[in-house]
């Protein structure tokens, strides 16, 4: 089930307090739950994408801008850079939405190495032959399409390509004061067409391949015992967990099962 987006700041619902009574009650299993809770809890968390397979999901797209802004999109699908405020001593490797028009729901299009940005109402980032930035459709076609690629000299960079093969960009305002103004016109890499782009944490490959293998190690020494039927030393419980992280649990399993035959019938 997807989760809703949450954003620092927002007030958490007050949790109604449980007398003993009710926590001894629900016994081994609302433990499980709370283990699990606990550690879903950094699932939202935002965090850098460091290569482009690991874009998809909800991403910012964090701009070259001083101080920081990100793509936007609003209702009547124009596109701009947004001042982000949860942001850590300015640092873009830091940025956090604060508003779901800064958030863009990354994918590749299927059959191809190319993406797509979902914005906040609908319809995707695009970008015309003359270089103007808008989220006006709900259908993929080459302006909606776009290539990541990693900033070769600049690791935890990306550059938003074009078909046109031209690049989105972000510089400075001609008028006082003005906000950044946001193209995707470029003909060549540079300090202003080098982005960062956030991710939530549980989307990123790495992280999650991480927690699947933490989740697969988690096993108590009784169900373990259960599975080999006697009792295990600790070498035997840490041998039979370390396996299931790596994949041969069930061949580690079966080696323990012969011995207790052998030392049956020995």
């Amino acid at each position: 089930m997807v989760k809703p987006l949450t954003f620092k700041g927002d007030k958490k619902p007050k949790k109604r307090k449980r007398t003993e009574a009710e926590s001894l009650a629900e016994g081994e299993g609302s433990s499980k739950l709370a283990r699990a809770a606990e550690d879903g809890a950094d699932d939202d968390s935002w965090v850098s994408a460091e290569a482009a397979g690991d874009v998809v999901g909800p991403v910012m797209l964090v701009l070259p801008t001083e101080p920081p802004t990100c793509i936007a999109c609003d209702a009547n699908g124009k596109v701009f850079a947004d001042p982000i405020e949860n942001i850590i001593d300015a640092n873009p490797a830091s940025a956090e939405p604060h508003d779901v028009r800064q958030v863009w729901v990354a994918n590749k299009i299927y059959g191809t190495e190319n993406f797509r940005f979902k914005g906040r109402y609908g319809k995707y980032l695009a970008c015309d032959k003359h270089g103007i930035l808008s989220a006006t459709s709900e259908a993929i076609a080459p302006p909606e399409t776009w290539n990541v690629i990693a900033t070769a000299d600049t690791p935890g960079t990306f550059q938003l390509q074009t078909l046109h093969e031209t690049l989105l960009t972000a510089a400075e305002s001609k008028k006082p004061n003005g906000a950044p103004e946001v193209r995707g016109d470029a003909t060549e890499i540079s300090f202003e067409s080098t982005l960062r782009i956030r991710m939530q944490a549980r989307f990123k490959p790495k992280l999650k391949a991480s927690k699947e293998m933490k989740e697969r190690a988690k096993v108590s020494r009784k169900e373990l015992e259960e599975a080999v039927g006697r009792r295990l030393n600790e070498d035997e419980v840490q041998r039979l967990k370390k396996a299931r992280r790596e994949g041969d649990y069930h061949e580690q399993l079966l080696d323990l099962k012969s011995k207790n035959k052998h030392d049956k019938y020995g």
